[in-house]
C-alpha cells in the first residue's frame, strides 16, 4: 500500500525526505560535517522518531516510555533490534540505488519482524483532521515498534518501487530517498542543504574559472 502521511515539516530533530517510511528510517543513520551520525542513540530517540513519523501518537509513546522504565532490559534490546532493522533495510536502499539484487537475507529479515504480527489494527483520527492505520501489538510492547516500517519496506518490493530508490549526489551525504519525480532525474535528498551546496559549488568553480581567465597573460 502506497504512504500518503508524512510528520510535519516543521520537525526539525529527523529529517523526513525520504518519502516512504522505511527510508525515513534508514536516514537515521546519516552523515553530518563529514562525520556518521546515529539519530537513535537510545531508546527514547527511537520513541521520539516513531512518534515524529507518525507511527506512535502521543497516547502510545507515552505508554511504550512507561514500559521501557520498567523494563529497561526489554527497551535496549529493542534498540538493537532497530539498529538491525535498520541495517537491513540500508542495504536494500542501496541494492534499489544500484540496481541489484535483492538480497534473500534481506527478506528473511523482513519476514522475520513481519512474524511478530500478533495485534490488532485500528484506524485513528489525529488531531488535524486526518486519519493514520496503527498497530497495537498483543503482549510484548516492543515487538511491534518496527512492524510499520518493515512493511513500507516491503510496500516497496511488492509494488516494484526499488528502481526508483536513489542515493543522494552528494559523495558527502548517507540519505537515500524514492524519487517520485515525473522525469525521475531527483538528484538531491534535499535541495535545501545538498541542493544548495552543490549549486554553490558549481557558482564558486564557474567563478574561478572566469577570474583565471581574466588574469591570464596573452601569448
Amino acid at each position: 500500500m502506497h504512504e500518503s502521511r508524512y510528520p510535519p515539516a516543521s520537525n526539525q530533530q529527523f529529517a523526513f525526505v525520504g518519502e516512504r517510511l522505511w527510508l525515513d528510517f534508514v536516514n537515521t543513520d546519516e552523515t553530518r560535517k563529514g562525520a556518521r551520525l546515529d539519530m537513535l542513540a537510545d531508546f527514547e530517540s527511537l520513541v521520539k522518531w516513531l512518534n515524529a513519523a507518525a507511527v506512535l501518537d502521543s497516547e502510545r509513546s507515552a505508554s511504550i516510555r512507561r514500559r521501557a522504565q520498567q523494563q529497561p532490559a526489554g527497551a535496549t534490546a529493542a534498540l538493537t533490534d532497530a539498529r538491525r532493522i535498520r541495517s537491513a533495510l540500508r542495504l536494500l536502499a542501496e541494492r534499489g540505488a544500484m540496481s541489484s539484487e535483492v538480497s534473500s537475507n534481506t527478506v528473511v529479515e523482513i519476514n522475520r519482524v513481519l512474524g511478530r504480527s500478533a495485534g490488532t489494527r485500528r484506524l485513528e483520527g489525529r488531531a488535524d483532521g486526518a486519519f493514520v492505520r496503527s498497530f497495537v501489538p498483543v503482549g510484548d510492547a516492543f515487538a511491534g515498534l518496527m512492524i510499520p516500517v518493515v512493511e513500507s519496506a516491503a510496500d516497496a518490493l511488492v509494488f516494484g518501487e526499488l528502481p526508483r530508490v536513489r542515493s543522494c549526489g552528494d559523495p558527502r551525504c548517507h540519505r537515500v530517498f524514492f524519487d517520485n519525480t515525473k522525469n525521475r532525474r531527483r538528484r538531491w535528498c534535499d535541495m535545501a542543504t545538498c541542493g544548495n551546496r552543490a549549486k554553490a559549488a558549481r557558482h564558486r568553480e564557474r567563478a574561478k574559472v572566469t577570474t583565471l581567465s581574466h588574469t591570464r597573460t596573452p601569448a
